[in-house]
């Protein structure tokens, strides 16, 4: 089985909130994320002609921001999977027939504050700050935020992370305006003409010297 077919199985199953693909989460990106207003789930699809080998900074990335973790694969991979995963990182099997919930996932308690808060904009976060009455978050630089919210006691971890759900799931209408109208770009352009082939000149005959 392939991605796209995998995940034609997820989705009916991410009821309630909404789901994002290829969200950008620290140094990689989680293949599908669902959001609601309590918990973010993130799904690391893995299909057969995939490989294992980003498994460990995909793990670190989404176990810093995400409370759920669950990676979905198929029997292929299942057996090399599984010792690279702690116990708290579900899994789940994919068949033609649908998901097999192998080992259902459970709460993360690894979630950090400054790698969650580069999920949103850099504006957003000031802002958070700002509305938590920290004055000057207006003119402070991304680094300088995230030193202060590895360092702080003054943000609590529930709060910010109740705020970026709301932000991404806000901001789930327009992405999908903007892809609707990426596509209707793509629509109105003509065909693209593939490159007629060049013909190969025959190489000349060599004039035979005269003796």
């Amino acid at each position: 089985m392939n991605d796209p077919e995998i995940r034609a199985l997820l989705y009916p199953l991410l009821t309630g909130g909404v789901h994002i693909n290829e969200l950008p989460t620290g140094t990689t990106r989680a293949d599908v994320v669902h959001i609601t207003e309590h918990f973010m789930h993130g799904y690391e699809v893995k299909g057969d002609g995939d490989t294992l080998q980003r498994v460990a900074n995909q793990l670190r990335c989404y176990g810093e921001v995400y409370d759920f973790v669950t990676f979905i694969v198929t029997e292929k991979h299942l057996a090399k999977l599984l010792p690279l995963l702690p116990e708290w990182v579900g899994v789940h099997v994919a068949a033609p027939g649908g998901l097999r919930v192998h080992r259902a996932a459970c709460y993360n308690a690894t979630v950090a504050p400054a790698p969650l808060a580069k999920l949103i904009l850099l504006e957003e976060v000031k802002q958070f700050l700002l509305a938590r009455g920290l004055a000057g978050a207006s003119t402070l630089r991304g680094a300088e935020i995230g030193r202060f919210l590895r360092t702080t006691n003054l943000v609590p971890l529930s709060a910010l992370a109740q705020y970026v759900r709301e932000r991404l799931m806000a901001r789930l209408p327009e992405r999908l305006l903007m892809r609707a109208e990426r596509k209707a770009e793509r629509e109105r352009l003509p065909p693209r003409r593939k490159p007629k082939a060049r013909r190969k000149k025959p190489a000349a005959k060599k004039k035979a010297r005269a003796v």
